[in-house]
């Protein structure tokens, strides 16, 4: 269940400082504005956040605006990072998240671990963080946070296709977009995915959405030649194959929409069947 953060006592004032492209640095009471940071691009994002640059770039990573705040020694950063849309930046926070992390209503989704606060709301992918502990911080920083989800425009709901998933045995909180070389196969893009677990057996549900039932077969018979197996020409395919990247696969699809599970037996059809069933109507 969703927790609403409380914004306590502190008094924001939404008078902003523009910064040009509709992102703008909200005022905080009795912080200062400080260590403003140029604005990141594909170009040098790398010498912000070195190694990690690559993920968010693959994610439709379009630019970063960076400020802190600070209070005598108490400092409060503030990021927010563009993405080319709603799917991507939800990919990019996905990609951060675990399912243990204390989850509020912030954006779309938002959760809360130590002195971090991580949100994304349409396009976009917030993060603010704190190293204080002091309570009237820790009310600062979350404040700040909930003036800010507030100012950014786009889409507050989670996307569609998530709900897609069957809710029976899956790992909550724990899906995944996947925009490139989905299972290391160049022809397989954009996907989402959930984990399960069933008993002992745990597998995942890669879920791809085309443009056209043209689009799918195209990509279902690449799929095919790679593992070998003779091609078909239809929109309603479900079959097994072998992947010699990563072993059983059960693949299907119903015209414009695919399904691929992998981590089961070939002889646990009936699993992957009754999951494939709800998915694919």
């Amino acid at each position: 269940m969703k927790k609403r953060i409380i914004t306590g006592f502190l008094f924001i004032v939404i008078t902003v400082v523009s910064l040009g492209q509709d992102i703008s640095f909200p005022e905080l009471e009795g912080f200062k504005k400080s260590a403003q940071y140029p604005v990141y691009t594909n170009a040098d994002l790398w010498s912000f956040i070195d190694g990690a640059a690559d993920a968010y770039v693959a994610l439709g990573f379009i630019d970063l605006h960076v400020i802190e705040y600070k209070k005598g020694k108490e400092t409060i950063k503030l990021e927010i990072y563009r993405h080319s849309d709603h799917t991507m930046a939800f990919g990019i926070y996905a990609s951060e998240r675990s399912s243990t992390y204390r989850f509020v209503n912030l954006g779309s989704q938002g959760y809360i671990t130590g002195g971090a606060i991580n949100f994304f709301k349409g396009n976009y992918y917030v993060k603010i963080r704190t190293y204080s502990v002091k309570p009237k911080t820790l009310h600062a920083e979350e404040s700040l946070a909930s003036i800010v989800a507030n100012m950014l425009g786009g889409e507050t709901d989670m996307l569609a296709l998530l709900s897609k998933f069957p809710d029976e045995n899956r790992k909550v909180n724990e899906e995944t977009f996947i925009n490139e070389s989905v299972l290391g196969h160049e022809f397989l893009n954009k996907a989402f995915k959930a984990d399960y677990s069933v008993g002992t057996d745990n597998f995942s549900i890669y879920l791809i959405k085309f443009n056209s039932p043209q689009e799918t077969l195209k990509t279902g018979k690449a799929y095919l030649s790679a593992a070998g197996v003779d091609l078909v020409e239809s929109n309603n395919v479900k079959c097994v194959i072998s992947d010699g990247y990563n072993g059983t696969i059960f693949l299907s699809w119903y015209e414009d929409t695919m399904v691929i599970i992998s981590g089961l037996a070939k002889d646990q059809a009936a699993i992957a069947d009754k999951y494939t069933s709800q998915i694919i109507k």
